[in-house]
């Protein structure tokens, strides 16, 4: 690297193929953003072209803010050269580099910088759900033994995991990502950046399906992961998913399953309800903090993972131990009301555990389950929201909010089981809509009772919290 500068200019300008094209002097950036709002000083801007906004015309932000280095689409600067003459005039020691595309320069950029640190351990997480719940468990024990970098929430997409990596430092002796994708290519395209030699999937299941077309696709596409694993890599994947063998039979280095009886001397011991799972490892015990079987099985693809990279039963029982409940994940708030929010993502899959997980726990309370939109569907979104609510009334419900468009059809096919489950339906998922859904389930609920939120990120359904009681913790 050149100084303090993450890469130098001439490293840069070959990793993107680009071509200064204004700007002089010292050349250091030491963050990169693609959003205007959270570049600081000495930021590399990459503005990003969308179908609704083109992020060039947030650079006069971005230099206000500090950028020194900006990424430029060609078209952009060849359309309009002296809208960056004049931006130039003004911050003459920001320098401008001309590429192709922005997106494409930033992943290359950001593999040029993993390059940086041969001897990091590289993980990638994947899977159709669980992916962050995986990771947040995986990094928790194996930094018992390692120092650990693994990307923040779920910044695991085409823009987000490059973002990721920038955060590696010298000092990181593994990194652990999550890498996600919605499209066809896009987890090519971001293995390519990190170049996992270790791989954990969770499952393959419908999220995305809308833009993939099958659960087949979604398995193609998930398999690009393991595109830079030899034989001194390792994947591990589900035993008992039926792309199982698809998944292997993509795999180069060895694997490893986890699920259906594995990893071997792994023993799930006690279901403890709201308070996690019991889990032995070896003869050593831990308390999972994080409620229901899809979170035990998510730990045990953790576990297989950390056993690969030389974790003691000891090191693996004191990293379960030491995880904390993830907001928005099967998150339990108490307060008047028993709270679980699990709102940050919904697909069919989650949504068919969240209920299951509801159902399973035994206590003298009331089940009133609020349930929105699962987004990304496609041309099987009706059908999936159809038996979303059919489930949702049996599955031990007293009462069901539906929320959301989509969800109208979860509602109706709720009515047609003729139950005797209260049954709601609140359009949209504005903050009025919010203060509905609230108002349908303090009708119904009694202090004690348990709510269950479950929705996709976009209905942020975890509004419903603050509205219910501002009690709840």
């Amino acid at each position: 690297m050149s100084g303090s500068s993450l890469l130098g200019r001439d490293e840069l300008v070959r990793a993107v193929g680009g071509t200064v094209v204004l700007g002089s002097g010292e050349f250091r950036f030491c963050s990169v953003q693609t959003d205007s709002r959270a570049v600081e000083k000495e930021s590399l801007f990459v503005p990003l072209i969308g179908e609704r906004q083109d992020g060039h015309a947030y650079i006069p932000q971005a230099l206000e803010r500090g950028a020194s280095v900006v990424l430029v689409a060609r078209a952009n600067y060849a359309a309009d050269p002296a809208f960056f003459s004049a931006l130039s005039q003004e911050h003459p020691a920001v320098f401008f580099i001309a590429v192709d595309n922005t997106l494409a320069a930033l992943q290359a950029a950001a593999a040029c910088y993993v390059r940086h640190f041969p001897s990091l351990i590289r993980i990638g997480v994947t899977g159709s759900s669980g992916k962050t719940t995986s990771k947040e468990i995986a990094a928790a024990i194996l930094s018992r033994k390692y120092r650990v970098i693994s990307n923040k929430g779920n910044l695991n997409s085409e823009t987000g995991l490059p973002l990721s990596v920038f955060a590696i430092r010298a000092e990181h002796q593994l990194g652990i990502f999550e890498m996600g994708m919605n499209r066809k290519g896009e987890m090519k395209e971001i293995a390519s950046v990190l170049r996992p030699q270790f791989a954990l999937v969770t499952n393959i299941g419908t999220a995305h399906i809308g833009m993939l077309g099958s659960r087949q696709g979604i398995a193609e596409e998930k398999a690009h992961i393991f595109d830079y694993i030899d034989g001194d890599g390792t994947a591990v994947i589900p035993a008992d998913d039926d792309f199982s063998a698809y998944l292997a039979s993509r795999v180069r280095g060895k694997l490893v399953y986890y699920g259906d009886g594995k990893p071997e001397h792994v023993r799930l011991v006690a279901d403890r309800g709201l308070d996690g799972t019991e889990i032995s490892v070896e003869g050593v015990s831990a308390v999972l903090p994080l409620p229901g079987a899809y979170n035990a099985r998510n730990a045990l693809g953790a576990i297989a993972l950390a056993r690969e990279l030389g974790l003691s039963p000891a090191q693996i029982a004191e990293g379960i131990a030491s995880l904390r409940p993830l907001s928005g994940r099967s998150e339990v708030r108490r307060g008047t009301y028993t709270i679980i929010q699990d709102c940050y993502n919904a697909n069919p899959d989650s949504m068919e555990k969240a209920l299951s997980f509801a159902a399973s726990v035994d206590g003298d309370f009331r089940r009133i389950y609020v349930l929105g939109d699962m987004l990304e569907l496609g041309a099987g979104s009706s059908a999936a929201h159809a038996a979303a609510g059919r489930l949702a009334v049996h599955s031990r419900a007293d009462a069901v909010v539906f929320v959301g468009s989509e969800m109208e059809a979860g509602y109706e096919a709720a009515l047609a089981e003729h139950t005797d489950v209260t049954l709601r339906y609140v359009a949209g998922h504005d903050d009025a809509a919010i203060a509905a859904a609230a108002a349908a389930v303090q009708k119904t609920a009694r202090p004690g009772d348990l709510v269950l939120l479950k929705g996709s990120r976009g209905m942020a359904l975890e509004r419903l919290c603050a509205v219910l009681e501002g009690g709840s913790r």
